[in-house]
């Protein structure tokens, strides 16, 4: 037994040494400034863009932010980027063709009639969930109305 802790050690020793190898904030705060310099000269080049397409009245909209316009382009370039990584490192892709869209609505639809399918998710509990999708769908929707109308209740009827 001492025998296998002894020849076990320069081992736990190597791999200790390179699992903190890689994680280095120079590197981490060089990357993370070039993300910023990157996302900040994109935003001047979006604005200046939309400047151009909308003529006067994109000037007068950008005098109208004042100094929230610098914060606001900043934040939507970095939500841009952000989604960016998320599409390509998830594989993202748009359907390639109607018939991917009507087998997964007709498999959708074929679940939701049959009786045998809502009891077998009811015993196996993802019931549950399927009920928490529904709520945010729900509230999805509710949300969508609420921007539509411009109003938290009712439309506005004057």
């Amino acid at each position: 037994m001492p025998r296998f802790t002894s020849s076990f050690r320069p081992v736990a020793r190597q791999v200790a040494g390179r699992r903190f190898a890689s994680t280095s904030t120079e590197a981490a705060q060089k990357k993370a400034q070039d993300a910023l310099g990157g996302a900040q000269k994109t935003a001047e080049q979006v604005w200046a863009s939309a400047k151009k397409f909308l003529g006067p009245v994109g000037e007068k909209a950008g005098n109208m932010l004042g100094s929230y316009r610098d914060p606001l382009i900043y934040n939507l370039n970095v939500t841009r980027e952000l989604l960016k990584q998320v599409y390509l490192a998830e594989r993202l892709q748009p359907p390639t063709s109607f018939s991917t869209i009507q087998s997964a609505y007709q498999t959708m639809w074929t679940r939701a009639s049959n009786p045998a399918y809502w009891k077998d998710i009811a015993k196996t509990g993802e019931l549950a969930k399927v009920g928490i999708y529904a709520v945010e769908a729900y509230g999805i929707f509710k949300i969508g109305e609420i921007v539509g109308r411009r109003s938290l209740i009712g439309y506005n009827l004057n």
